[in-house]
C-alpha cells in the first residue's frame, strides 16, 4: 500500500535523491581479427541495460538518471544490426560465441574449443549457472574438460552447441524471462536444444538489442528518466589535461616516464565534442549533464565542462572531502550537510553533485544476499536519518555501475529494484529526483569551490589508472603510440582522418589500466591486456607506421581476486 501524504507531511523537510546509473564498456571490436574480443557489450545489454530500463518502465512515479558512454551506444547498436544481417541476410556474426547460435559449424581445433568453453564459463554461478539443470550439468563437464585435452577433442559439437545456448539463456534479463514464457522452457530443459530452438533465441537477442536505445529515449521524452553522458571512450580526463594532476590526491606517487600527454586539451575537446554527437545522434537531443569518466574530475576539467554549457557534473565524497579541505581558511571537521548538497567551481555556472560512497556502495556490494525487503527498508532508514538531520532538506547523490551488481542479486536483482523504486516514489519525505531538476530549482545561494582537488570516485586519487608500474607501463605505450603518429601526421597530413582519431581514442579509454595491476584476476588482466595492446597496433597500423617491437611485451599478469572480480570498485578504500 502506497504511504500517504497527509498535510502535515507537506511542512516537514523533505529529501531529494538521485540514483545515477552509469552504463559503460570500451570498444571490444578488434580491428586486426575483424571481430569481437569480448562479449560484454551485448551480454550486459541482454540482461541489465533491458532490465535496467523495465523496472523504470514499470514504476511510473519513478525517476533516475541514466548515463552512457558513446562508444558503448554504438557497440549495441552495432551488434543489434549484425544479428539483424545474418537473420536477414545470412552475413556472419562477427562473435565467436555469438556465432554457435547460428547455423556456423563448431570449430574441430582445440583452442578455439578450449575457448569457448572458458567463455561460456564466464558467469556468477550461484546465481547463473547452479538455478539452471542443463547449464549446471554441462558446466561440470566443461570444467573437465578444460583440466583434460582427449575430453575436450572427443566432446560433440552439440556439447559446445548446448552450452553457448545455456550461457546465452542464463544472460537473459529476469524481465526478458518474465516475458516471454520459452525462455521459461528453455531455463527448465535438461536435454538439449535444437537449431530451431537456438536461432529463436537469437532472434529473441536481435529483438532485445534493437530495443535498448528507443527504450530508454522514450522514457527520456516522457520525463521518467534523464539521459546524460560521458565523454567518447571514457577517458580520465585530468590525466589527459595533466598528468601530474595525479599529485594532487596522491604527493607521492610515481608517474609514468612521459610526464605529459600530448596536446591532452586538444584530445579531451575531441572526446567532449564527439560524445555530445554521438549522443545526439542516437537519442535526438543533447544531454544536460555529464558523468566525468570514473568521476573523474580537477578543476581544469570543471572548467572546459562549462564552456561547453554543460549543466552538471559528479563526482566522489572524497574528492568533495579533499576539496573542502583544501580551501583556504577551510575548517578541518565537515560542516552539517556537506555532502548532501550541490557545489559551483568559483567562475563556473555548471553545478557538481558528490556520490554518497555509504548509501552507493551498499547497493554495489552489500545488499546483495539481503532480502529484497530487508535492503530496502534499510537504505531507506539512512535517507530518513539523513533528511531528520540537520540542515532540512538536500539532496543526496547515489551514484553507481548500473551493469555489474545484479548478476550477485536473486533474479539479477529484480525484486530489489522493483522494491527500491516503489518504495522510494511512495515515501512521504523522499522525492526521486534528477540531477536537472535540482540545476532547474537551486539557481542561487550554493556553496561555491575555489578548486577541486583532483580524484575520482575511487578513493578520491587516480590509484586505479597511474602509479602502479603496471598501469604506468600502459600510460607509456599509449604516450609513445601518440608521439609517433604526431610526428607522422606532421609529415603527412593526409594521413588524418576520424578512423585514426576514433582509434587514438579507443586507446585513451579508462579501462585498460584499470585492469592492470596484481590485485586483479589473472584471466581478465590479461583479456584487456591484449586487446590493449591490439588496440595500440592498429594506431599504428592506421597511421601508416610499423608496430614497435614493445607492444609484444606483456604489461601485466594479475593473479588477485577482488570483490565483484575486479569489475567494481568501492568509492572508499577502508569500507
Amino acid at each position: 500500500m502506497s504511504a500517504e501524504r497527509t498535510e502535515s507531511d507537506t511542512t516537514a523537510p523533505e529529501l531529494d535523491v538521485v540514483l545515477c546509473w552509469h552504463m559503460h564498456q570500451p570498444q571490444y571490436f578488434d580491428q586486426g581479427q575483424g571481430a569481437y574480443a569480448l562479449p560484454w557489450t551485448y551480454l550486459h545489454a541482454l540482461k541489465d541495460y533491458s532490465d535496467m530500463a523495465a523496472h523504470l518502465e514499470s514504476v511510473p512515479e519513478a525517476r533516475a538518471v541514466v548515463n552512457f558512454a558513446p562508444i558503448l551506444l554504438e557497440q549495441i547498436a552495432d551488434y543489434a544490426q549484425r544479428v539483424a544481417d545474418y537473420l536477414e541476410h545470412g552475413q556472419p556474426i562477427p562473435d565467436a560465441v555469438l556465432t554457435l547460435l547460428t547455423t556456423a559449424p563448431v570449430p574441430d581445433d582445440a583452442a578455439a574449443r578450449a575457448e569457448i568453453v572458458r567463455v561460456c564459463l564466464r558467469a556468477h554461478e550461484p546465481r547463473m549457472i547452479e538455478p539452471f539443470p542443463l547449464f549446471r550439468s554441462l558446466a561440470a563437464i566443461a570444467k573437465s574438460a578444460q583440466e583434460d585435452p582427449a575430453l575436450l577433442r572427443h566432446l560433440a559439437p552439440s556439447f559446445f552447441l548446448d552450452l553457448a545456448t545455456c550461457y546465452h539463456i542464463a544472460w537473459l534479463g529476469a524481465t526478458v524471462r518474465r516475458e516471454n514464457p520459452e525462455v521459461q522452457r528453455w531455463l527448465a530443459e535438461e536435454e538439449g536444444f535444437d537449431a530451431g530452438t537456438r536461432r529463436h533465441l537469437l532472434e529473441l537477442i536481435g529483438y532485445t538489442l534493437a530495443d535498448i536505445i528507443p527504450r530508454y529515449r522514450e522514457l527520456a521524452e516522457s520525463g521518467r528518466v534523464e539521459l546524460s553522458f560521458t565523454p567518447y571512450a571514457h577517458p580520465i580526463m585530468p590525466l589527459l589535461l595533466d598528468i601530474g594532476s595525479a599529485r594532487e590526491a596522491m604527493p607521492e606517487v610515481l608517474l609514468p616516464e612521459q610526464t605529459e600527454y600530448p596536446d591532452g586539451e586538444a584530445r579531451v575537446r575531441w572526446h567532449i565534442e564527439r560524445g555530445l554527437d554521438i549522443f545526439e545522434k542516437h537519442f535526438g537531443f543533447r544531454p544536460q549533464g555529464c558523468w566525468p569518466s570514473e568521476g573523474s574530475v580537477s578543476t581544469a576539467t570543471l572548467r572546459l565542462l562549462d564552456e561547453y554549457g554543460i549543466r552538471w557534473a559528479a563526482s566522489g565524497q572524497t574528492v568533495l572531502a579533499n576539496s573542502l579541505a583544501a580551501a583556504p581558511d577551510a575548517e578541518k571537521a565537515p560542516r552539517d550537510g556537506w555532502l548532501h548538497q550541490a557545489y559551483r567551481l568559483e567562475g563556473t555556472r555548471m553545478l557538481t553533485f558528490f556520490r554518497d560512497d555509504g548509501l552507493s556502495d551498499a547497493i554495489g556490494f552489500r545488499y546483495a544476499d539481503w532480502h529484497a525487503r530487508d535492503a530496502v527498508g534499510d537504505f531507506v532508514h539512512h535517507l530518513e536519518n539523513i533528511v531528520d538531520a540537520p540542515p532540512p532538506g538536500g539532496v543526496v547523490s547515489v551514484i553507481l555501475d548500473g551493469e555489474n551488481a545484479w548478476e550477485y542479486y536473486p533474479e539479477n536483482g529484480f525484486h530489489f529494484l522493483h522494491e527500491l523504486y516503489r518504495r522510494l516514489s511512495d515515501h512521504p519525505r523522499i522525492r526521486l529526483r534528477t540531477f536537472a531538476d535540482i540545476c532547474s530549482r537551486c539557481t542561487n545561494g550554493l556553496p561555491e569551490l575555489p578548486g577541486v582537488v583532483a580524484g575520482s570516485w575511487v578513493y578520491g586519487t587516480f590509484s586505479t589508472w597511474i602509479g602502479d608500474p603496471d598501469k604506468n607501463a600502459g600510460w607509456d605505450r599509449l604516450i609513445e603510440a601518440k608521439q609517433a603518429v604526431d610526428t607522422a601526421l606532421q609529415q603527412h597530413p593526409e594521413l588524418r582522418n576520424e578512423a585514426l582519431l576514433e582509434q587514438l581514442a579507443i586507446c585513451e579509454g579508462s579501462d585498460w589500466c584499470w585492469w592492470f595491476g596484481s590485485y586483479n584476476p589473472a584471466g581478465s588482466v590479461s583479456d584487456f591486456e591484449i586487446l590493449y595492446r591490439r588496440h595500440l597496433a592498429a594506431l599504428y597500423q592506421r597511421a601508416g607506421l610499423a608496430v614497435p617491437e614493445s607492444l609484444s611485451q606483456v604489461l601485466s599478469t594479475g593473479g588477485g581476486d577482488p570483490a565483484a572480480g575486479g569489475t567494481m570498485r568501492r568509492g572508499q578504500a577502508h569500507s
